[in-house]
Formats: C-alpha cells, structure tokens, sequence
C-alpha cells in the first residue's frame, strides 16, 4: 500500500469531507461567497471604469486621433490639417475601424441676450458623428443636425439653462479666424441634448462642419480626424497602420496617449483587480487553514494506522491536499454559478442616480452596467486554486509528519 491510486485517494479524500458536513458546509459556504463577491464586485467595478473610460474617449473623443503637432498645445484655428487623402482613406477601410469622421474643433463664446459662456465649437459631419461619439437619443428637444451644410446648432441643457435660452431661439458663436480675427455669427437653436455627464452639455456645442469651415474661413481644413473601434484595448493592432498612412507631417495617436489620466486608470484597474481578489481570498484562506488543521486533529489515529499499514508520508500529504482541491473546486462551482446568476440580469444597468453627481466627478454616468470579463473569472479562479492549496500545505505536512506510534496512542 505504497502508492493509493489516484481513485481510491479521490474516494477517501471525498468521505473524509462529509464526515464532518456542518465545518464542511460552513466552509464551502464561505468559499461560494468570497468568489461571487470577488467576481460581482470585479464586474461592477470593471463595469464602472470601463463606463468612465468611454465616456471619456467619446468626449475626446475616439480610440484614434490625428492633429496638427500643435494642436493639443494650442488647439487655435491656425493648427489645422488637410482633409484625408486617398492613402489615408484607404487606411481607415481595415476591419479594425468601424467608424472615423472629421472635425472642426475649436474655442470659442456664446451669447444670448442673457448671458455669455465660453464653449467648445465642434463643426461636424452629422452622419459620421453619430457613429463615432454622439448619441442622437440624446436629443431631448429639437432635432440633431441633418447635414454638415445644416445652418441650426445643437446645444447641451445645461447650456441652454446658462444663456436662459431655448428651443428655436438664436444666438450668437464667435471665434477667430486663421488672421486673428473675431469671427460670428448667427444660429438658431435647433436641437437641445441631454448628456451622461452633465459637464458635457456645457462645454460642447455641434454645428455643421462645412458652416463652420465657412465662418472660419479655413477651406477644407478641419481640427482633427477621430477614429473608433469596437475594442479600446487593442487600439495598438491597428493604429500603426493609420499613423504610417496620415504621414509625418500630423500627429497620430492612441486614445491612452492623448489623455494620459485614462490610460493610468485602466492600468491601475488591472491592478486593483488583482490585488482585490487576493486580498479577498487571504481573508478565506484562513477559515481554510483551520477547517483542514481541524480535520486532521479529528483523525490524528486513523493516519498513524495508514502510517502502520505502510502508506508514506508523502500519500498522505496528497490525500490532505485532495481534500482541500475538493473543497475548493465546488465552492468555485457555486461561487461562479451565483456570480453568473447575479451579474446577467444586472448587465442591463444599475440605476445610481441617487449619487449621480459624485459619480460624474470620477467620469460616470448615473447608470452603472457590470462587465463580466472571462478573463477577470479565470484569473479568480486560478488564484483562489492556488493560494487554496498552498494554504493548505500547513496542516498536510502536519499530518504527513505525524509518528505512527504516538499518532496510535492518540486519544
């Protein structure tokens, strides 16, 4: 009786487990809940900063952009770049890209007969722009622009609460053109949108690019060209490409480049994962630690009579190890299924409007959707297997250690 086989270990491992069901049914009710909380909580917060990131690539907005090498330092109308040529066209045809458009971006003020803010001025290709950053369900009163011709402007509510201004009333945009000089003009207030994050609706408003190419005077010039996709994170498969066809003379880059505070943010989430799931786990390891050590204690003479028979050592620590995998297997099986059970009906979103305004400081909207990522499942499972089974080490040796003559005299 050297060496068990592996199914007789697996049987005596199993009974060893129910002998005692209540320790071993507390014990897996611990491990069920530290792993659905572990997979919940990673879903709502991966959920929460991935809303926190778009929302903050959509406001750049893009995975990609391509500017003037000026631009961001001084985002005047004078460091403007061409139109696409046809080399960059035929870049922005790859699978990766689901969606580009061009803009006219630039500072500017507007006026109504009651107030005077400073905004964004985007000039935009209506069909394009919806694609890429704005959402037309987002209009609350009014129309979005029909075309990049269109003469109407789109304004957010806030704004329009600012200005004491509405729906079908004008209003006046000024900028300056590339001479310096103060260009304005006169739009009608066509549409009125209410955005995720209310610091939007105050800081951008939409006209259409080729009106605005015209009141700036800039030709066919626009401020910058934004290109998205469906995947965020593997941005770097694709936008060589783009930055090999836009050429030297712009600058080309990642959404992670252009603001560098995202970029962070998703790093320190990846992080923050990890270190949440095993901070969650060492708490349970230890009620692990002591459901084995306390198993072992109970049959302290029945392993010096398998020391007796003949079984080494070393079969005994595996037996002890078996028992903790077992342990630890369906506590993950029931851990997953409730986590699985929990997030599904939630993906459709959390409303949190009751801490809305704390939650657009950090960039979110007040609905908060859980992402369930396999990879986050995986990486808890593997790391509640391991730790499991190194915390079980302790009292596996202990049994393994054990003298088969004062194990036997045991009472």
């Amino acid at each position: 009786m050297n060496i068990l086989p592996l199914k007789a270990m697996f049987m005596l491992a199993w009974r060893n487990l129910w002998r005692n069901h209540r320790r071993t049914t507390i014990m897996l009710a611990a491990i069920t809940v530290g792993v659905w909380a572990m997979i919940f909580m990673t879903a709502l917060m991966r959920g929460m900063v991935d809303d926190m990131l778009l929302n903050g690539i959509r406001s750049l907005p893009g995975e990609v952009q391509i500017h003037h090498p000026a631009y961001r330092d001084d985002p005047s109308i004078n460091n403007s770049i061409a139109a696409p040529d046809e080399e960059l066209l035929k870049a922005l045809q790859i699978p990766q890209v689901t969606a580009w458009t061009s803009r006219v971006r630039v500072p500017a003020v507007i006026s109504s007969e009651r107030d005077t803010r400073g905004v964004v001025l985007l000039g935009i290709e209506p069909d394009s722009e919806v694609q890429v950053s704005f959402d037309a369900d987002t209009i609350y009163e009014g129309r979005f622009l029909e075309d990049s011709s269109d003469r109407g402007l789109v304004i957010g509510a806030k704004m329009a609460d600012h200005l004491e201004t509405d729906l079908g009333k004008r209003v006046v945009v000024m900028s300056q053109d590339p001479d310096n000089n103060i260009a304005d003009r006169g739009f009608r207030i066509v549409g009125i949108y209410k955005a995720k994050l209310a610091s939007l609706e105050e800081t951008y408003i939409y006209a259409g690019r080729d009106t605005v190419q015209k009141l700036l005077k800039l030709g066919d010039n626009v401020s910058e060209i934004a290109i998205t996709s469906e995947d965020y994170r593997n941005v770097d498969n694709w936008y060589p490409r783009i930055k090999q066809a836009a050429g030297e003379g712009v600058e080309t880059l990642p959404w992670y480049e252009v603001d560098t505070y995202l970029g962070s943010m998703l790093a320190m989430m990846d992080g923050f994962v990890l270190v949440w799931i095993i901070i969650v786990f060492l708490a349970l390891s230890f009620g692990l630690v002591n459901t084995l050590v306390m198993a072992v204690f109970e049959r302290v003479r029945e392993i010096g009579l398998m020391q007796a028979l003949g079984m080494r050592p070393s079969t005994i620590l595996y037996q002890i190890l078996m028992e903790s995998l077992l342990l630890l297997l369906i506590g993950l099986l029931l851990g997953n299924i409730l986590a699985v059970g929990t997030v599904i009906p939630l993906q459709a979103g959390i409303d949190i409007s009751i801490v809305a305004e704390g939650m657009e400081m950090m960039g979110t909207s007040s609905m908060l959707y859980p992402a369930l990522k396999l990879n986050d499942m995986i990486m808890a499972n593997v790391i509640v297997i391991v730790l499991g089974l190194l915390t079980s080490i302790l009292p596996a040796w202990r049994a393994a250690s054990y003298d088969p003559i004062e194990a036997l005299n045991k009472t």
